[in-house]
């Protein structure tokens, strides 16, 4: 080929892709001008590029020279087209954007207040040595009340305080019976099946949900959490419970906070205190405890002899709600964003 012919060519090539890019007004466009004139496999600069060996030798440099002067120019003009149809130049920007005025913050979720505060509750009992555990949400009898040293007549385990699974009844009664599962009432199911599987020393929490059949109030809720604590070991004394439960309490409610521990009767410990904490000028009960009873220790094989230690269960909902004075549980599950994003 001549020099005359190959500059020619040149110069076609560069006037039809230079027009051909200015002319695109979409992306589609674009990218098919782009693709023709300066694709990697078959572009038209490419086809070109290779004619160069059919060029005399004396002609190469001056055909070189235009060739990259050809490419540079219709390199330009592939990112000034690029430009224009991304908006990235001035003849694409919006007339009507000012960017002095603020941005429109996006909604971004957050935690659940719940789950917040289980998550603070794990880190003070973590720092006094308590490990977390964890057990089912559906529960059999052994686990929820035999082992627990709850009596068949307690009123804890009537069909009408608990959510006992059912299952449909065969042969001749057209009728649901009740099943050998329920939904757990209390976390301390946790404690027996961690002290059947481990020797003491032994100090956990479990938080977790449970279940009763409660009618719906400011305080009450048919399903809520609890934390539960297990300490067992030898000499351990009701001294130590309260110590824990005053420490706890300081530290996630306030230096200044009030409780209180009545006596009281729990199947699975003894002696059994409620613990009170002052919120309104209210005492509001937030848990129980209790020294382990020695038959829940005999029940999972351990000697009431050689070991003592204590339990406490606490709700967390209620310790949640005199953080955040929060006056009704309800608001905690109602779904309502404009309540949950304050927190």
């Amino acid at each position: 080929m001549s020099l005359q012919n190959f500059l020619s060519a040149l110069d076609s090539l560069q006037s039809e892709a230079i027009a051909t890019l200015d002319a695109a007004s979409d992306a589609e466009a674009f990218e098919a001008a782009r693709v023709k004139y300066v694709g990697q496999k078959k572009g038209a600069l490419k086809d070109i590029q290779k004619q160069m060996g059919s060029v005399a030798a004396d002609d190469r440099k001056s055909a070189g020279m235009r060739l990259n002067e050809v490419k540079q120019a219709i390199e330009k003009a592939v990112a000034e087209a690029q430009s224009r149809i991304s908006g990235g130049g001035e003849s694409g920007a919006d007339p009507t954007f000012d960017p002095t005025l603020p941005g429109v913050r996006p909604t971004i979720g957050h935690v659940h207040p719940i789950t917040q505060t289980i998550t603070h509750l794990t880190e003070i009992m973590g720092r006094m040595g308590f490990e977390a555990a964890e057990g089912p949400e559906v529960e059999d009898p052994h686990h929820n009340f035999v082992a627990l040293n709850i009596p068949e007549d307690h009123p804890a385990r009537d069909p009408l305080d608990n959510f006992y699974l059912a299952t449909a009844a065969t042969g001749a009664e057209k009728q649901n019976v009740e099943g050998t599962r329920l939904l757990r009432s209390q976390t301390s199911t946790v404690q027996i099946r961690v002290m059947a599987n481990r020797k003491p020393p032994i100090r956990v929490i479990s938080l977790g949900r449970v279940y009763r059949p409660d009618d719906p109030d400011a305080t009450h809720f048919p399903m809520f959490h609890q934390m539960e604590g297990l300490l067992v070991d030898t000499h351990v004394t009701m001294a130590n419970l309260k110590t824990v439960l005053r420490v706890f309490a300081t530290n996630y409610l306030g230096g200044d906070v009030e409780i209180r521990f009545r006596p009281s009767f729990f199947p699975f410990t003894e002696p059994s205190v409620e613990v009170d904490f002052l919120w309104d000028g209210n005492w509001i009960e937030f848990g129980g405890a209790g020294m382990v009873d020695p038959n829940v220790f005999r029940a999972v094989g351990y000697d009431p002899e050689e070991v003592s230690g204590f339990a406490f269960g606490l709700g967390v909902e209620r310790l949640c709600m005199r953080r955040h004075g929060i006056k009704d549980i309800r608001d905690l599950y109602s779904g309502d964003m404009r309540f949950l994003s304050q927190f």
